[in-house]
């Protein structure tokens, strides 16, 4: 059963060590999410499932202590999923470890795509505590009607389920956004707002796919898989953010 939702956005710049010089640009972003996660808590989950798109190689389960870094954006920064996790044989923020004799013929998880690796690094701010995480990568290709399925497979796991759904919006807001300046960008994202801010499940499932992947809008899949596990919950939604910078939309929310 879902009881709780956090929608945040997953640009690597969140990570004040990786926006340098520009971390204060997005400290009211920071503030939202971290509020965001204290609703989560608040709603006390048995178990915390971490949303967020994904490429092909991290697509799928992450378990509790599958690792990430930020490597990729020039930063030595590791992070871990949760609490202990799969200690063994993860390794440390400088790499992977050898295997030890206790983990030996074990599949170590496959490293954290960026968005799952912002969110260890939110949970890691706050230190989360209150319920074992999990993780999951869905990719852009996924069909609105299997994000719907994904999610309600989620909210019928057992116990009380929250959700820290990873995904941003438009960046084909500006001339100078990834995406360059696109004029439908500015209606799709306060489409989006409207839907997260008031938890309408229905305008979520319905989300244009084809233009979301147009407009270069990452959190499409992992919002549709929200959608699939609360229309059963009759949630609330609350927008506590939603800003442009760098020409992407930014949105954090909260269902409860």
């Amino acid at each position: 059963m879902l009881v709780a939702a956090a929608v945040c956005p997953c640009p690597p710049l969140l990570v004040p060590d990786v926006a340098a010089g520009a971390a204060p640009e997005l400290d009211a972003a920071r503030a939202a999410c971290t509020d965001a996660l204290g609703v989560l808590a608040a709603a006390r989950p048995d178990r915390l499932v971490v949303v967020g798109p994904a490429e092909e190689s991290g697509r799928g389960p992450h378990p509790e202590g599958s690792r990430g870094s930020f490597r990729g954006f020039g930063v030595d920064l590791g992070v871990r999923l949760g609490g202990n996790g799969l200690r063994s044989g993860v390794g440390t923020s400088e790499g992977p470890a050898a295997p030890s004799s206790a983990a030996a013929g074990r599949v170590l998880p496959a490293a954290l795509p960026a968005s799952l690796a912002v969110a260890a690094w939110l949970l890691g701010r706050t230190d989360w505590s209150d319920a074992p995480v999990e993780g999951l990568g869905v990719g852009e290709p996924l069909a609105a009607e299997r994000c719907i399925q994904v999610g309600q497979q989620i909210a019928a796991g057992s116990g009380r389920v929250a959700l820290l759904v990873m995904g941003d919006s438009s960046a084909c807001r500006t001339l100078k956004a990834p995406g360059y300046l696109d004029e439908r960008a500015a209606g799709f994202d306060a489409e989006v707002a409207r839907a997260l801010g008031t938890a309408d499940v229905a305008a979520l499932k319905a989300l244009d796919a084809e233009l979301a992947y147009e407009l270069k809008a990452s959190g499409r899949a992992p919002w549709q898989v929200l959608a699939g596990a609360a229309q059963e919950a009759d949630l609330d939604g609350t927008l506590l953010y939603e800003d442009a910078p760098y020409g992407v939309g930014y949105m954090v929310a909260t269902w409860s």
